[in-house]
């Protein structure tokens, strides 16, 4: 596991850690990049920045998962910070996996574009909708449908927040996601699945959250 730690905030360390964690073919360089940092930095954001390349082979690679829980999350935790976990893409399936396994550890959850699932399980949950839909029995490695779940039943404290693009071409996904959580907690802007758009969503997730 590869991972970047970039401190957004001068002197005494920030009351949050927030940890992102990218899409596929992505990677944590990727953010500093693309400006995440300097957006954080500009606003003199209360916040450690954490970005971190998971190497996952694949969804059910328990291994880097709870690599992250250990080596990661837990230590924020340890060291008196509210915790964030936060993902684009791909990583936001992590984050909500993560989330639903270990109930209790987050703080919060910051969702950009998120990967919610295949077609199928897209379409299955929309036939009825998600307050009708049942997840059946799970097994250990389907994620789609433990998340799904999860957000279907949340009873957990951490704050759930969602940013999309109106031209993503996962929207119809996140509209399902959207319609279960509370207006003020999902942001939607111009733009497709795309940096530029994450970027937007950043910056408003940040005026509205840590300013």
């Amino acid at each position: 596991m590869r991972n970047i730690f970039c401190a957004a905030t001068a002197g005494a360390r920030a009351p949050t850690q927030m940890i992102w964690l990218p899409g596929a073919y992505h990677s944590a360089q990727d953010f500093l990049n693309e400006g995440f940092v300097r957006a954080a930095a500009r606003r003199s954001a209360p916040l450690d920045l954490r970005f971190v390349d998971l190497e996952m082979r694949h969804l059910d690679d328990r291994d880097a998962f709870q690599r992250l829980r250990s080596e990661i999350v837990l230590p924020a935790r340890d060291s008196g910070a509210a915790v964030w976990l936060a993902g684009i893409s791909l990583g936001g399936l992590v984050a909500l996996d993560y989330a639903c396994t270990h109930l209790g550890e987050l703080n919060g959850l910051c969702l950009f574009a998120p990967y919610l699932g295949n077609r199928m399980l897209m379409k299955e949950i929309a036939a009825g909708g998600l307050a009708d839909w049942e997840p059946g029995e799970l097994a250990e490695s389907d994620a789609e449908r433990r998340i799904w779940r999860y957000i279907k039943t949340r009873r957990d404290s951490a704050k759930l927040f969602l940013g999309y693009g109106k031209d993503d071409r996962f929207s119809a996904a996140h509209e399902m996601l959207a319609a279960a959580l509370p207006a003020d907690r999902v942001d939607v802007v111009a733009g497709g699945h795309e940096w530029s758009t994450w970027l937007k969503l950043w910056e408003n997730f940040l005026d509205s959250n840590f300013r």
